[in-house]
């Protein structure tokens, strides 16, 4: 039987905590229908006995103190909550842990922006991670040895893993329980909390806002120019002439500023606004690939998967079908 151990985080996001719980615990019902031995023994570990959160409305007791587990096979790193400097302050008594236990043969989960609890230790540097969208630039600051891979859903790597944001974390969870247990019991789950198999990108969830937290106003005031007149093809040679700035002096600045090229940042605004426009579900393709300046269907579907992952087709079908449902 695998020692799963689930970090009763100060400052813990619960809804994450407790899917993760549940579906190792969903798992061992499912193998227990098929006459097979529970593989999971699942316990929430903590640095307290019990931790309150929200404002002192829950209290959530532990299993074990951490300092009493000296072996476990899975540690499972839920979400915190926003002040992540705080958070990875008030769970330093976790940090040293993990990485002797992950050196002593475990496997680590982090969901979501449980991430930054991970990347804490120093066992992500030079890694791929996930982690929420929104979450990226502040993670890009504080951990810049760690190679961040916003459109991803999760990542795996030498037996560590992570997952991306908020309830899509619950995809990780069935992938590694298909590939620790079986196929059938990550589809028995899947049904089970009823989320969709397979998914592996986060790029349609994402919500492009430029990255304004700098102090270039010049770089800004392009931003904010970009933003208004996108429809209109500003181009870099346009740009520079109304701001009256070189172009190599331009496009440095705004990578330096914005952590995208002048293009990439143009595109992205397009494929924000067609995005919203296709949400609506009133236009078709064609008349939204206009409204935001593109006239060649093919580089409009090329660009909008690059940033959407899906084309815009898709994109359009999966919200009418939301719409529908609701």
């Amino acid at each position: 039987m695998k020692h799963i151990s689930i970090l009763l985080l100060k400052q813990v996001n619960v809804a994450g905590m407790e899917n993760a719980r549940q579906s190792f615990l969903e798992t061992n019902t499912y193998l227990n229908e098929q006459g097979k031995p529970s593989m999971f023994k699942v316990n929430l570990v903590s640095i307290t006995p019990a931790v309150s959160i929200n404002n002192d409305l829950y209290t959530i007791q532990a299993d074990q103190l951490v300092n009493e587990v000296h072996k476990t096979d899975i540690i499972i790193i839920p979400p915190i909550q926003d002040d992540f400097l705080k958070a990875i302050q008030d769970n330093q008594p976790f940090i040293s842990w993990i990485k002797a236990q992950y050196e002593n043969g475990a496997q680590i989960i982090s969901l979501c922006i449980g991430a930054f609890i991970l990347a804490s230790t120093g066992l992500l540097d030079g890694r791929k991670c996930v982690t929420h969208w929104r979450a990226a630039q502040p993670f890009k600051d504080l951990f810049p040895k760690v190679n961040l891979v916003t459109d991803k859903l999760l990542t795996d790597e030498q037996g560590i893993y992570t997952g991306g944001g908020a309830f899509s974390s619950a995809n990780l969870l069935l992938y590694f329980i298909e590939k620790v247990v079986e196929r059938d019991a990550a589809i028995y789950c899947s049904k089970i909390f009823q989320i969709d198999m397979g998914r592996r990108s986060q790029s349609s969830f994402i919500i492009f806002s430029g990255q304004r937290d700098h102090a270039d106003q010049e770089v800004k005031l392009a931003q904010s120019y970009i933003e208004e007149h996108y429809n209109r093809n500003p181009t870099v040679d346009n740009l520079c002439k109304t701001f009256a700035i070189s172009r190599r002096t331009f496009e440095r600045r705004f990578k330096k500023a914005t952590g995208n090229t002048v293009l990439e940042y143009i595109q992205r605004v397009k494929v924000e606004a067609a995005k919203r426009e296709l949400e609506k579900g009133r236009k078709t393709v064609n008349e939204v690939m206009f409204g935001v300046g593109y006239m060649d269907i093919k580089a409009f579907r090329s660009i909008f998967r690059k940033h959407a992952g899906l084309s815009p087709s898709e994109y359009k079908s999966k919200y009418i079908e939301l719409g529908q449902q609701v």
